[in-house]
């Protein structure tokens, strides 16, 4: 063991999601890169998931292993099967999801006892607390990893020191967020739940804040020119921070761009020939996430709002949206053959990186996920943002207010998981419409929009590449950690 003793080896826990998982592979790329060894906990189902991508990591002669572990659906709770986020039934079981998480653990300590590289660290989604007990045991130094922005994260950390929240008088009343470096507003239901303070401080929430600030550090799928005063300002507040974003530019190759994340729901010579023969900057792409659901009404104003654009579009529908109705509905109203020629729906997962690389992507509209958001800032694509959830509203706040590359849908409420049939369609066709006319605007106020979202995309290039400050900041990272591990080494055995 003593011969393996100081060569790095990274270990990543991903929560088992789409946001988490695919972030954290492309992490491994970068690291893999730098001659790390890296080890990615998976479970078997969101290992098919993702057979793509483990195949070209071993014929890359990547040092990445994807290590699955049984994950105990049913002892927590869960039906058989229910090994990512997405494949949850009900919201009602989100609950037994983090459990079924937290059951990983003993597994994960017999396989780090069997490694034959032990890790020099271990950095974890910061919503799975419990692998700071792991790294604990085995004395090894423990990073949690945000899939969110600075902007996120010093905003929620501002909410929750201050008593701003206690002076809010109703749902509807807007409140300022203190000590930021730009005037930002949200409502009380704007906020996610897992950033506000509940008054029992007894909540999973509060347990994933006060255990991620014992972290030795931070790393963060963003970049220093994207949000420099926000990050300067967290900065201020944590131990240490590791901007390494966009992790998404470490795919290069086309067949990464197309394989990220689960295999494609169209042919990849179908998808590049259909956005080739549009013109530059002219289309539309529409998708938002993995977890986000729409009721079959909303849905149709969606696709009506679309048509009613007159532009060219791509049109992502999940797998679990595609019910009976809509397929009807589509079918029926001939919607299809009407777009036909401008339109293209793919059914299922898309290729999100490779569309919004190609020149033809003109404008995004968006759930205003973080991934979503930073894969659209990296493409230079101005977007329309639609969020639903989570920290989508931080998300839309940061790039229509602070970076100013985006439109408002104009939503002012959150629509939680399992509540859309009841919500209906919040909103209509002629909104969406209104919105990628605004986006689309060949003004001077959408040129200069454009004219931002370009330069974005150009820093978030330069950013990665060598000389580039997330280029630097994972050499930072790396460097930290193994002076840790060789300060460590002489006083034990195991690093």
């Amino acid at each position: 063991m003593a011969s393996h003793m100081h060569h790095p080896h990274f270990l990543l826990v991903p929560l088992m999601s789409q946001s988490h998982l695919i972030p954290f592979t492309d992490m491994a790329k970068l690291l893999a890169l730098r001659g790390i060894a890296v080890t990615i906990i998976i479970t078997p189902l969101n290992a098919i998931r993702f057979k793509t991508i483990i195949d070209q990591a071993i014929h890359s002669n990547l040092n990445i292993q994807f290590i699955p572990l049984h994950f105990p659906c049913q002892q927590a709770g869960l039906p058989q099967g229910c090994e990512n986020m997405d494949s949850i039934p009900s919201p009602d079981l989100t609950k037994q999801f983090f459990l079924a998480s937290s059951m990983l653990q003993q597994p994960l300590e017999n396989l780090l006892g069997h490694l034959e590289l032990p890790p020099s660290c271990i950095i974890a989604s910061v919503c799975l607390p419990w692998t700071r007990d792991v790294a604990v045991k085995f004395k090894i130094p423990w990073l949690v990893f945000h899939g969110i922005s600075c902007f996120t994260l010093l905003c929620s950390k501002n909410i929750e020191r201050s008593d701003v929240l206690k002076s809010v008088a109703s749902d509807s009343e807007p409140f300022e967020v203190p000590g930021i470096p730009d005037k930002i507003e949200f409502t009380k239901p704007q906020l996610p739940p897992g950033f506000q303070p509940s008054s029992d401080g007894s909540g999973f929430a509060e347990k994933m804040r006060a255990t991620a600030s014992l972290a030795q550090g931070e790393v963060v799928n963003s970049f220093e020119e994207l949000e420099p005063n926000y990050l300067l300002e967290y900065k201020k507040l944590v131990n240490k921070v590791w901007c390494v974003g966009p992790v998404s530019l470490c795919n290069k190759e086309m067949s990464d761009k197309f394989g990220r994340g689960n295999k494609a729901s169209i042919d990849e010579n179908q998808c590049l020939k259909w956005l080739d023969s549009r013109k530059p900057n002219s289309v539309i792409y529409a998708c938002f996430g993995s977890l986000c659901h729409f009721s079959t009404s909303q849905l149709i104003e969606i696709g009506l709002g679309l048509e009613a654009s007159n532009r060219p579009f791509v049109w992502i529908i999940r797998q679990s949206d595609c019910s009976f109705e809509i397929e009807e509905w589509l079918l029926e109203e001939r919607y299809e053959e009407r777009t036909k020629g401008r339109g293209l729906i793919i059914r299922g997962w898309a290729p999100q990186v490779l569309i919004l690389s190609h020149p033809a992507a003109g404008g995004f509209l968006t759930h205003s996920g973080w991934n979503s958001t930073i894969e659209g800032i990296c493409s230079g694509v101005p977007m329309i943002t639609w969020p639903m959830f989570a920290e989508q509203f931080y998300n839309e706040k940061l790039v229509v207010q602070v970076l100013r590359t985006g439109v408002r849908i104009g939503v002012e409420v959150t629509v939680q998981w399992g509540e859309e049939e009841k919500v209906g369609a919040l909103v209509k066709r002629n909104q969406i419409k209104e919105a990628v006319d605004k986006l689309m605007d060949e003004g001077k106020e959408g040129e200069e929009r454009r004219e931002r979202a370009r330069k974005l995309g150009e820093l978030a290039k330069m950013t990665v590449e060598e000389g580039g400050s997330s280029h630097l900041n994972m050499t930072l990272l790396i460097q930290d950690i193994m002076e840790q591990v060789n300060q460590n080494g002489s006083s034990k055995e195991i690093i």
